[in-house]
């Protein structure tokens, strides 16, 4: 299982750099970015791609309904340009709170959209005429881009529909919240089969989690419910979290010491997980001690 961070609470693009700055010195495979209020993800992995030349980019995720699929494989190919192919773009339709409460667009049919999407992004990354007439939205273009490969799409996919879509249409899913239950149960057998059927590769599996090293497994996870602590009530999470007998995202937290952190890591693993993005929870030693952990575990 490859393992990498995932750079969601850095307060600004210096520090996110210096994040993949420290991927990169502990050798492990990653770096993804969020997409959220706070930069802009593609743009952040292009630079990204100047100071960590040799790990993998991308992001988990970029939302679709703001940015018109013309818009974002442009945009997309040109971060895989600047990073000599090494970005992967992670992809998602968010929630109804975010795109209808903060971008005042339609949240409709999601399911339909992601699939809609899916159909003229795939081939305009891969430099292929699209004229695509959907029920969500419609697309005419041929992209060229100099220089880049079309990059893996990730598809942020919890339910059986979007995770059929997922399998069927793109190179893999991104989780989050998921435990290594919940993807060994639910998330890799819908997903491979459809892959299957669709005479698609296996999918890449990326679960993303949140963990720290520390004495103070409880405080860490209280600090998580006190900053993230909304999210467990979107509805996609929390159908998600009641199908895992959970009452808030902090208790998807790995934390404690060493050894059960990594016990952790290697249940995802062992679930089929084939990359592992993590977020870094904690104070600055705490985040320290996970990152060297990371690094021993990736390298053992």
């Amino acid at each position: 299982m490859r393992i990498g961070l995932y750079v969601g609470q850095a307060p600004g693009v210096t520090e996110a750099l210096a994040e993949v700055r420290a991927a990169a010195q502990a050798r492990l495979d990653s770096a993804f970015f969020s997409q959220v209020f706070r930069w802009d993800a593609l743009t952040v992995a292009a630079l990204a791609g100047q100071c960590a030349p040799d790990i993998e980019l991308g992001t988990a995720v970029v939302q679709t309904y703001p940015r018109h699929p013309i818009a974002l494989a442009t945009q997309a190919l040109t971060v895989q340009a600047a990073t000599g192919n090494r970005f992967t773009l992670g992809i998602g339709p968010s929630h109804a709170a975010v795109i209808e409460g903060q971008f005042g667009l339609a949240y409709d049919r999601p399911a339909l959209h992601t699939r809609e999407y899916l159909s003229a992004l795939m081939p305009l990354l891969r430099g292929e005429p699209v004229d695509h007439r959907g029920e969500t939205l419609r697309t005419k273009a041929e992209i060229t881009v100099p220089g880049a490969t079309p990059p893996p799409v990730l598809v942020s996919a919890l339910g059986p529909v979007m995770l059929r879509t997922a399998g069927e249409l793109a190179d893999g899913t991104v989780t989050v919240w998921a435990t290594p239950r919940t993807i060994a149960e639910h998330v890799r057998p819908r997903i491979e089969e459809a892959a299957a059927a669709a005479g698609r590769r296996a999918p890449r599996i990326v679960a993303g989690v949140p963990a720290c090293v520390t004495t103070d497994p409880e405080g860490v996870r209280a600090g998580v419910a006190a900053q993230l602590g909304p999210a467990s009530q979107l509805p996609a999470y929390r159908t998600l979290l009641d199908r895992q007998g959970m009452s808030g995202v902090h208790e998807t937290v790995l934390a404690g010491d060493e050894d059960t952190v990594a016990a952790g890591i290697r249940a995802f693993a062992a679930a089929g997980a084939t990359d592992l993005l993590v977020s870094r929870v904690g104070d600055a030693t705490e985040k320290a001690r996970t990152l060297e952990l990371l690094s021993r575990i990736r390298h053992r």
